[in-house]
């Protein structure tokens, strides 16, 4: 699952593109409703980091950016719209961090209507790389394949945005296909690329995600082992750009090994990351809660699970400098990595308020966090509370992972409601 770092970074690299200057909305048009002056106070930000330092003080106040985001979804219904180009993208992105689909899609829409009407290829490629990422984490494939190939159609100049984003989203759209369960034809779209540049360690890649997409976890594994040696001997690459894609890979790598139920190959790439990134919280979690999982190295994977925990809240503190302490959430991941390795070791008590504070986030309702949940719950002779969180995980269970564990819940659930006795899980 991902961080609230992962959020920012992809909503802030967004923002690379730098955006044409635009003029401050007239003051009478803010009469007296403070949200409607907010929203409009955003036409008259401009350039790259005043427009960051804008996202991230949206984001800092979730429960605001949702009040300004409604307000301006009102807004936008007005004859003629009040927004201008820098205020739409804005709210876009808050939107998107709100996970609001319908909004999102609106501000995306009427920024690309402005892009297009002056002709600014930034603009186009930001308008469509935000609606193919809302369709996309909406898993709305079909459309997200349908608006790749709309960017894919456009003719821009030479060198320009436009073009130099078409190599990234033509690989998007591959595996918008490959999610529709298409992967004959996803296939068949990546071998091309490969075969046009058998060196592009990246289309390479993309051949292991179409792979692992279609389960075929083994052949996966293997696509991405050459793809580090080829990361390795690229001559092209500098230090840094060799250490990033090394990363990238050796992370999906540790994945690929859990679905083939290859534990310690798993932990291994994880631990070749952590020797680089010893602070890194992603990488400790991940470690901490295979082992835990597992049922190993429990000690130590709670030592891990905590550093990340507290590295994590490093790091928003460091994002969100002004930010007060309730307003920075711990990670619901790594509340449920922890609530997980203490009930592996048999606390049950201390396992269950982090699973509860979980739940409680607004990534938290997730099917294997409700499912540890619903363990912790039955362990401790709470049947109704374990039924009660299972039916939520059966309910929330969307992606395929998810739906694998669903049927295994479904069992538990049977059982739990057709016997009066309880049996603690192992």
């Amino acid at each position: 699952m991902g961080t609230l770092r992962v959020v920012v970074q992809g909503l802030l690299t967004a923002l690379l593109l730098q955006i044409a200057a635009v003029s401050l909305a007239p003051a009478d048009e803010a009469k007296d409703d403070p949200l409607r002056k907010k929203a409009l106070e955003l036409n008259s930000i401009t350039g790259d980091k005043p427009m960051q330092a804008a996202l991230v003080s949206l984001l800092k106040d979730e429960e605001g950016a949702k009040k300004l985001v409604g307000a301006a979804v009102k807004m936008a219904k007005e004859k003629p719209q009040p927004f201008k180009r820098n205020a739409l993208l804005l709210l876009a992105l808050a939107a998107e961090a709100n996970k609001d689909f319908d909004a999102g899609v609106l501000f995306y829409r009427l920024h690309l209507d402005q892009a297009k009407a002056v002709v600014s290829e930034k603009g186009i490629a930001q308008s469509y790389e935000g609606l193919i990422r809302l369709n996309y984490d909406q898993k709305k494939f079909a459309e997200a394949e349908k608006l790749c190939k709309e960017l894919l159609a456009l003719e821009g100049n030479e060198n320009e945005v436009l073009e130099r984003v078409k190599p990234r989203i033509f690989r998007r759209m591959i595996l918008a296909v490959a999610r529709q369960g298409q992967h004959d034809r996803a296939t068949e779209l990546v071998d091309k690329i490969v075969k046009a540049d058998p060196e592009n360690f990246i289309a390479v890649a993309l051949k292991g995600q179409v792979q692992a997409d279609a389960d075929k976890y083994e052949d996966a594994i293997k696509t991405y082992l050459s793809v580090l040696e080829m990361v390795k001997k690229d001559k092209r690459l500098e230090k840094e750009e060799r250490k990033e894609y090394l990363d990238e890979y050796r992370y999906t790598l540790s994945g690929l090994y859990i679905e083939s139920k290859e534990v310690n190959k798993a932990a291994e790439q994880l631990q070749e990351l952590l020797k680089e990134e010893p602070e890194n919280a992603t990488y400790n979690n991940d470690l901490g809660y295979i082992w835990a999982d597992h049922g190993l190295k429990l000690d130590e994977a709670e030592k891990l699970i905590r550093k990340a925990i507290e590295e994590d809240r490093k790091l928003k503190k460091q994002t969100f400098p002004d930010a007060k302490p309730e307003e920075l959430k711990d990670s619901s991941a790594y509340l449920d990595s922890l609530g997980w390795v203490l009930f592996k070791k048999g606390k049950l008590k201390e396992a269950k308020p982090h699973l509860l504070e979980a739940v409680k986030l607004p990534d938290g309702q997730h099917t294997e966090i409700l499912d540890h949940l619903a363990d912790v719950h039955l362990a401790l002779g709470e049947k109704a509370e374990a039924v009660a969180a299972w039916k939520k995980a059966v309910e929330v269970a969307s992606t395929k992972r998810d739906l694998k564990r669903k049927a295994e819940i479904e069992k538990k659930l049977k059982k739990a409601e057709t016997t009066d006795k309880v049996e603690k899980p192992k």
